[in-house]
């Protein structure tokens, strides 16, 4: 019997030609794994394309659930953004599907996994940092690294090699952006975007929002419920975490929420530009931000965003499975114990207004902030403090005043 190998599949250009050169460079018997992690129409047909182009078998995984939950909500508990911008839409997704990659290779008593990342990208690093934490026995093969076998650079010789294979398929040699999709966000990168002068071109780039001067002229208010940090309804309506992205991404896409044009600083040490739309994903971190100043005290609302930024480096980086990751993770679920409330928000093109905050762990007390005089404030008390909070900053003064006069 042959050695298997599970591929990788998205169903489209890459991975389906990927499928002959498997089975031509490596004799392998090729079994196709798709997760499912919210692409929607995507993937449409992709049974009958992955056999028809020589596939043994093909896995489709409805992990959208486990997605949101299990790696969603932990970074939208920490409030995790990669440098100021980037929601890590496809940087949460890779580790869960490095993890049902392996899962499948096990079923199958595969020796190697395959995936149709190029050489250039973050992608081969967070899809083989998460197959050799989980399985580190399995072969990995990338055939954009593999130049002495992988002869072909562009859409054109894809298509010419499909076709010299007997495989028909529907893809054109059209230029379009590269796109990643899940149920988070989507990302767009090629075309003018590779030259960080140019504009992007919203009327053909965007799918999932609306830019934001043709967004609609009146605002729309709507109401996000946490517990523990975790949304669990949508204008007083309780749903599970994937029903509330997928609305939010309705609605908020309607208002012009969640566009991003970053240049991003990659693992692999370039600098690349993209579009991101994250409409439901922007929505609900801008809330739980807001319930979370309104709930942490100062030093861990300060200590937070420390850890925030490193975890959003280590998700970014491929580091799902690590020990510091999920140390800081940790961290973060205890500092969500108390974070339960309501945020209102009116969204209007392009912009999420605040419009009220509630939370019954709220550590603001409107008689200690107002300027009346209450029972736990005095204001004579803050002279005393203030003394000695600049007591260091009055004796270097001091000193330095007098070497001067010496």
């Amino acid at each position: 019997m042959k050695d298997k190998v599970i591929l990788a599949y998205s169903g489209g250009l890459d991975t389906t030609a990927i499928i002959p050169w498997l089975k031509e460079n490596y004799d392998y018997e090729v079994i196709c794994c798709c997760i499912d992690v919210g692409q929607g129409n995507e993937l449409d047909g992709l049974e009958e394309r992955a056999k028809y182009s020589g596939a043994e078998k093909l896995y489709i995984l409805d992990v959208v659930d486990e997605f949101c939950d299990d790696y969603i909500v932990p970074c939208v508990q920490a409030n995790a953004v990669y440098e100021n911008k980037y929601l890590l839409g496809t940087s949460m997704a890779r580790p869960l599907i490095a993890k049902k990659l392996v899962e499948i290779a096990r079923k199958e008593n595969a020796v190697a996994i395959c995936h149709g990342a190029t050489g250039k990208g973050n992608d081969q690093v967070r899809f083989e940092l998460g197959i050799k934490a989980l399985a580190p026995d399995l072969k990995i093969i990338a055939p954009w690294r593999c130049s002495d076998t992988w002869k072909m650079s562009s859409r054109e010789d894809e298509i010419k090699y499909c076709e010299a294979h007997g495989i028909k398929l529907p893809f054109s040699t059209d230029s379009s952006y590269s796109r990643d999709r899940n149920l988070w966000h989507i990302s767009h990168e090629g075309l003018e975007l590779e030259d960080p002068a140019n504009a992007p071109n919203y009327e053909h780039l965007l799918v999932l929002g609306t830019y934001p001067e043709h967004a609609p002229d009146e605002g729309e208010t709507i109401s996000l419920s946490f517990e523990q940090g975790v949304p669990v309804a949508l204008n007083g309506e309780k749903m599970k975490v994937s029903e509330i992205i997928k609305k939010l991404n309705a609605i908020g896409g309607k208002h012009g929420i969640g566009i991003v044009d970053i240049v991003e600083n990659r693992v692999v040490g370039m600098k690349s530009r993209g579009v991101y739309e994250t409409p439901g994903g922007t929505i609900l971190l801008e809330a739980h931000a807001q319930l979370e100043e309104l709930i942490h005290d100062r030093d861990t609302f300060a200590f937070k965003k420390i850890v925030s930024a490193r975890f959003a480096d280590l998700v970014y980086e491929g580091k799902w499975f690590t020990p510091l990751r999920e140390d800081l993770e940790a961290f973060i679920k205890t500092s969500q114990k108390y974070v339960t409330g309501e945020v209102k928000v009116k969204l209007y093109k392009g912009n999420i207004i605040k419009q009220g905050t509630t939370s019954p762990y709220s550590l603001y007390s409107e008689s200690l902030a107002s300027f009346t005089t209450g029972d736990l404030y005095d204001h004579h008390d803050a002279e005393g403090f203030i003394n000695l909070f600049g007591l260091s900053l009055k004796v270097r003064a001091m000193i330095g005043a007098q070497k001067i006069d010496e």
